[in-house]
């Protein structure tokens, strides 16, 4: 019996250094679970095991995340820190976090992401970057989330947002982008197209409503009829080619989750929307990369025969110019010729009447 009351003691002293908890936080040491939220931290725990799989931090004072915050943290794989007042993020914060699954940052004041930030992260299944003041995506988005299943940008400063940010997150499924200053000026084309394959293979968005210009104001992307492109297509082939990359089919279709349930919106003031302006030109936009090698192949495909077809053409031309000079050289030739032959009938007449004119002269003398 003495030997079991020693046992349960050593077992109650090991467990508590088996996996620390910070004295603000709450833990469950079997699920390794930590719940530091609504206790007015102003940074990090300390005292966070290595085996942490789950970090609750949301509600709280944080301002920043400095590269050292979660590198003993290697197994973590959710990280909430929403409702705090976030500014800055080290690009290293999760250079260590190679498991990391879902990252929420909502309601926070972060303006910019850094590119080797999300390339750190390419196992994310869900991100949430919804009430902050982000005015563009970087292009390592859609280099590195290849697992990528839901998307929040909902309530940011997005005024445009590039097609090809989105073609590569072959494994999207939802897609937040509601309440952000939407311009739909001429490059918002590619994004029109690609929202509506999206939805069309099954894909989750709630709306891109804009506020730019008047004539769209409130609309829905979607629903705006093309005729009020017309006038950014510089050429009837970029609107073909636009079209032929929308009716592309994708490989798989998608099943459509239920969304997120939306966090807590800033009590702040509204950002101000631009009206009244007027429809502007196109920005020049890089070339967009082919987002697969079967498309690749087909517009190499497609630049073949449109080049076979212009040389066929051009050896034609000349084969008929060619033919036709031939013909009309041999016709002046036999021209000249008969003009020649009738030439020289004319003067033997003549002679002739000279010749017999002579003798009757003479006899007559």
């Amino acid at each position: 019996m003495n030997g079991g009351v020693l046992f349960a003691l050593s077992t109650l002293i090991l467990v508590p250094a088996a996996f620390p908890c910070p004295k603000e936080c709450s833990c469950d040491r079997q699920a390794k679970v930590v719940d530091c939220q609504g206790q007015g931290l102003y940074d990090i725990p300390n005292e966070l095991h290595p085996e942490t799989l789950e970090l609750y931090l949301q509600n709280n004072h944080i301002r920043g995340i400095s590269s050292t915050a979660f590198r003993e943290m290697p197994q973590l794989q959710v990280l909430n820190l929403a409702n705090n007042s976030i500014t800055m993020i080290s690009p290293r914060a999760l250079l260590e976090l190679r498991g990391l699954r879902s990252l929420i940052l909502a309601n926070n004041s972060i303006r910019e992401l850094n590119r080797r930030l999300l390339g750190s992260a390419l196992n994310l299944t869900q991100l949430d970057l919804s009430y902050n003041n982000i005015a563009g995506l970087p292009g390592a988005l859609a280099d590195s989330f290849h697992h990528l299943t839901h998307l929040s940008l909902h309530y940011n400063r997005l005024t445009k947002l590039d097609r090809t940010h989105l073609e590569a997150l072959e494994t999207l499924e939802v897609l937040h982008l509601r309440g952000n200053p939407w311009k739909c000026d001429c490059q918002m084309i590619g994004l029109k197209l690609w929202l509506e394959t999206f939805a069309f293979k099954g894909g989750v968005v709630d709306a891109v409503a804009c506020t730019w210009p008047d004539a769209m104001q409130e609309r829905d992307l979607r629903h705006v009829p093309y005729e009020l492109f017309h006038a950014c297509m510089t050429t009837s082939y970029s609107y073909l080619f636009a079209n032929i990359h929308h009716l592309d089919g994708q490989r798989h279709p998608l099943h459509g989750p239920q969304p997120w349930p939306s966090p807590k919106a800033p009590t702040g003031p509204e950002l101000g929307l631009s009206a009244g302006m007027p429809m502007q030109d196109c920005e020049a936009k890089q070339k967009p990369r082919a987002v697969s090698l079967r498309h690749a192949i087909a517009t190499v495909v497609i630049t073949g025969v449109v080049c076979g077809i212009v040389i066929l053409m051009m050896l034609a031309a000349a084969i008929y110019g060619c033919t036709y000079a031939a013909v009309m050289a041999k016709y002046h030739r036999q021209l000249k010729k008969q003009q020649k032959q009738a030439g020289e009938e004319v003067e033997a007449g003549a002679l002739g009447r000279e010749e017999d004119k002579e003798p009757l002269e003479n006899a007559i003398a």
